[in-house]
């Protein structure tokens, strides 16, 4: 039989155009080690693990007359060399400038006629640092067959990469025009409501499309608690360019602990209202009229998480299941400690709900797990109609302890995540070492001042900091 996509897999491919290119990016940092990490090594590395990944060496192949969605095949013609990719930034390269290269690259769509990944090995960074940003397909990881590569090359201990040899995989043969068409008959006779849908979703009807990926977002959410009204009107959805801009994000795990030994709730819950905090002032920066029940409307998928394991242990997967949340952002409350205690009370019923989900099998994916989590939260995002929320965040707890890619110590990551249509801005959080790092992906129209937004995260985190009652 066929390895066909999904029809959410599929709908990802249907709907993406050159101005919502529907990829999920990490931005990761590297001490070079005195051994050394370069190219090479990396592609070493890489390399070995691909055996693991096979859909890291598939391709999609549409069917003749879109008889049937299209099928994974191994690309005959592959080349690492081509996917993971060598570039530099002028001694002493500065974050601003790592940044503004990471929004060039998110904004590019990756090439359907190849494998649907590419990873840059980025030199010249200040502090003989070095930097590996990735892009993966949404169609590709879904936490279960396929976990994004970042999770796959980092281990707990510094590791010495052997030399690659690609002679070992020996790909399967492309099936014929003929024999995709037969396939497709066949599943056709048996299901012949397929052949009308994927007329129709490859003639991009979207309203056809919205009710497919309607039917398929069980595939990945364990829960979806929706709102009938639309999200409110305002900056934050706006027609979607294809240039980005994109900002990172430091602080420290210790400091949202403390707020929520202060005030109560979760970490989680600080982070949502230390992104509420600068939305507010982003907002007023901007002239928007907030009332006292202003709000912004987040969608907020989360991994389900053990109750019995601590807060930001590592997570595993389950299945490929997260629980997706709309989130009411109280961003016309002045009063830092009201938000937070707002946020904690619409998050409630994830805590009373999220753990109970097979929560055993959080500990069966090791790895670096928040690069496949944030993949999964993006894939919801992408299934939804953007008219119903304002603003993705995803917010993946990582392993308190360093990682190590080869030799190379891993000592920052930050997420990027895609804009779907008629977004203008998504925030990714991830924790890692002792450090919470925020990376903000803004439409280069609509947010360009999304390095302005950044600093407003810090600010907004110092308020709640110093915040009483």
């Amino acid at each position: 039989m066929p390895d066909r996509l999904s029809a959410l897999d599929a709908s990802f491919l249907y709907v993406e155009d050159h101005s919502t290119p529907m990829h999920v990016g990490g931005v990761a940092i590297f001490e070079r080690p005195r051994e050394g990490f370069n190219h090479e090594r990396l592609l070493d590395l890489i390399g070995q693990r691909l055996a693991f990944l096979p859909r890291y060496r598939q391709r999609v192949l549409e069917v003749p007359g879109h008889l049937a969605r299209p099928v994974w095949v191994d690309d005959v013609d592959f080349d690492l060399n081509y996917h993971v990719r060598r570039s530099a930034l002028p001694q002493p390269g500065s974050d601003s400038q790592l940044f503004d290269l990471v929004a060039r690259l998110m904004s590019r769509r990756l090439d359907p006629g190849r494998p649907l990944w590419e990873a840059y090995f980025v030199e010249g960074l200040a502090g003989d640092r070095v930097a590996l940003v990735t892009k993966t397909h949404q169609s590709v990881v879904d936490g279960i067959g396929t976990i994004e590569i970042g999770q796959l090359i980092l281990d707990a201990t510094p590791q010495e990469p052997e030399p690659f040899d690609d002679d070992t995989w020996h790909p399967r043969r492309e099936p014929s025009r003929t024999q995709l068409i037969l396939d497709a008959v066949a599943e056709t006779v048996q299901r012949p409501t397929e052949l009308v849908e994927n007329v129709r979703s490859i003639a991009h009807d979207v309203t056809a499309m919205a009710g497919k990926v309607t039917e398929t977002v069980g595939d990945v959410a364990s829960a979806l608690k929706t709102m009938v009204n639309p999200a409110p009107s305002g900056p934050l959805n706006v027609r979607t360019s294809g240039g980005r801009m994109f900002a990172g994000v430091r602080t420290r795990l210790e400091d949202f602990r403390k707020v929520r030994a202060a005030h109560g709730g979760t970490v989680n819950d600080v982070v949502l209202a230390a992104i509420t905090g600068a939305l507010r002032e982003w907002l007023l920066s901007r002239g928007s009229n907030l009332t006292a029940t202003t709000t912004v409307r987040a969608l907020v998928p989360m991994a389900v998480r053990d109750a019995e394991t601590a807060e930001y242990s590592t997570p595993g997967l389950v299945g490929n299941q997260v629980d997706a949340y709309l989130v009411d952002l109280p961003v016309g409350e002045p009063n830092a400690v009201l938000r937070l205690q707002h946020i904690g009370h619409a998050m409630a019923d994830h805590l009373d709900s999220g753990r109970s989900v097979a929560a055993r099998g959080l500990r069966t994916v090791g790895g670096f797990a928040p690069p496949t989590l944030h993949s999964l939260g993006a894939r919801v995002a992408g299934s939804m109609s953007g008219r119903i929320f304002n603003v993705l965040i995803t917010n993946s707890p990582g392993p308190q302890v360093p990682l190590y890619a080869g030799q190379a110590k891993m000592v920052e990551m930050f997420p990027v995540m895609p804009l779907v249509r008629n977004q203008a801005l998504a925030i990714g959080v991830t924790s890692y070492h002792g450090g919470v790092y925020f990376g903000l992906n803004g439409d280069r129209k609509a947010v360009s001042d999304v390095d302005l937004l950044a600093g407003m995260i810090e600010e907004s985190l110092e308020e709640l900091k110093g915040a009483h009652w």
